[in-house]
């Protein structure tokens, strides 16, 4: 079951994936994510059905329109296989239950924001707050399913707790977090918190040790101003990323502190 359910969600990651490169390339110009169709951004030709299966034709056409021949970058195929990779990932942490659909929406719009984080240093609304609506919805209902209403609470919890700490940071030092990273807190701290206290210390604990390991990197290597401001919704989305698949294996050398975080 485990790996039946692994595979269809990375195929559907795939398909997933395939749309999330036309949301990360269209939000950021403001542009509708459904129309027009997908087009070569050189010649403007449409993609035909055949050239659009995801990773397999960029393989086929060799990264390149088969009607203009200009280059297709190869984020594209990286997207769609990341996506695969990371609903794959999830389906085998969550199995089969009720809150699995909730941490593919999550792992999703994690996704895409990351990339545009890193291009634009921007985290677009249009995609914080319908993936947080979504994704706090569908754990809800999972908690209704399942009759196990702690995990919504434990979650709102830290959702407030996550939006209080990054808004005073925000309003002390707005250079040091930005406005994006405030609007993206309650869906992390909500869905880590469905998972547990221990999560939510994790995905945090992990997203600044990474943060901090590349900006002192980038700045030893002088690629990287100190005022210069830097893609912290990518390190977030890391954090959250290992706290999902990962907490109790990381806690699990220190028992006594993963009972008392729960």
């Amino acid at each position: 079951m485990t790996a039946a359910l692994v595979i269809w969600s990375a195929i559907a990651g795939l398909i997933v994936g395939s749309f999330l490169n036309v949301v990360i390339y269209r939000v950021p110009q403001g542009l509708s994510v459904v129309a027009p169709r997908s087009a070569c951004p050189a010649c403007h030709t449409p993609i035909a059905v055949r050239d659009n299966v995801p990773v397999i034709s960029w393989l086929v056409l060799r990264g390149r329109c088969r009607s203009c021949r200009a280059p297709i970058s190869v984020r594209y195929p990286l997207v769609e296989s990341g996506t695969a990779l990371s609903f794959g990932l999830v389906a085998w942490r969550i199995g089969p239950h009720p809150q699995l659909a909730a941490f593919l929406v999550c792992a999703a719009s994690l996704l895409a924001l990351a990339i545009i984080d890193v291009e634009h240093l921007r985290l677009p609304s249009r995609i914080v707050y319908p993936a947080s609506v979504l994704v706090i919805a569908l754990l809800l209902g999972s908690s209704a399913l399942l009759d196990q209403w702690h995990h919504s609470v434990v979650g709102a919890l830290c959702a407030l707790a996550w939006l209080t700490l990054f808004g005073t940071i925000h309003v002390v030092s707005p250079r040091a977090l930005g406005a994006g990273d405030v609007r993206l807190a309650p869906l992390l701290g909500f869905a880590l918190g469905w998972l547990s206290v221990s999560a939510v210390v994790v995905g945090f604990f992990v997203a600044n040790l990474v943060g901090s390991i590349v900006g002192v990197s980038l700045l030893a290597a002088h690629r990287l101003q100190r005022r210069q401001p830097i893609p912290y919704g990518v390190f977030l989305a890391i954090g959250a990323g290992v706290a999902i698949l990962f907490t109790p294996q990381i806690l699990s050398p220190w028992p006594a502190l993963r009972t008392l975080l729960g």
